[in-house]
Formats: C-alpha cells, sequence, structure tokens
C-alpha cells in the first residue's frame, strides 16, 4: 500500500514536504523538487526546515507544531495566502499521526484558487 501513498503525493501538483518530529525534510514530491530548486530542491532532503525558512516562518511552524503536540484531534492549521500568477494559494500545515492518533510528522499543504475571468 505504501506505494501507493507514494503515487498520490508525487502526483499532486502543489509541492508537498513532509517533516518528522525533529523537523527534518524527509520527503519532498517532484513539484516541491522543481519549485525550490533555488533553495536546494531535493538536497533539501534530509536537512531541517528551518534551513530554508526565515525566523517569522519558523516561529508559526513551531507554533503549529505545538498546537498539534497539544491537541490529537487538531490536524490542519491555515497558515498564509500567497498570490502567484493570478492564482491565491492558501497555505496551511498538516499533521501526520500513526493509528494511535500519535504525531509522526507534518507537511505543508497548498490549496491553489484560480481567478475567473468574468
Amino acid at each position: 500500500m505504501p506505494e501507493y501513498f507514494k503515487a498520490v503525493v508525487d502526483a499532486d501538483d502543489a509541492p508537498i514536504v513532509i517533516c518528522d518530529l525533529n523537523h527534518i525534510i524527509v520527503y519532498m514530491n517532484p513539484t516541491a523538487i522543481s519549485r525550490y530548486a533555488k533553495r536546494g530542491g531535493a538536497n533539501l532532503i534530509g536537512k531541517s526546515i528551518f534551513d530554508c525558512h526565515n525566523s517569522h516562518s519558523k516561529e508559526i511552524i513551531l507554533s503549529v507544531f505545538n498546537r498539534f503536540l497539544a491537541d490529537p484531534t487538531l490536524n490542519k492549521v491555515y497558515t498564509y495566502t500567497k498570490n502567484w500568477d493570478n492564482e491565491d494559494t492558501d497555505v496551511y500545515i498538516v499533521a501526520l499521526r500513526n493509528a494511535r492518533g500519535e504525531l509522526i510528522g507534518y507537511y505543508e499543504k497548498h490549496e491553489s484558487r484560480v481567478h475567473e475571468k468574468v
């Protein structure tokens, strides 16, 4: 079954960067590798997520991470909206939990909304 999950993540056209509990990047889908090429692309795997974020972003990530640890029912937190080429992208941090509901990691999720032309 794991190859199906990898296939779903790899097929997503939004960047997906998965981190473990130590904030180490353990996986990047092809879109993320391409999107973050200027920051190191695939070479970011195995490094801290904080190596490629500023101090404000680090505060946000740690705040959400601590909320995930404190509340096992909390699994998705909106962080900000970014506009790229006529497209608003809402950015969330999503908890990854095992079958017992324990936090095992997290990832950043992008949900895009293209502006319709009227």
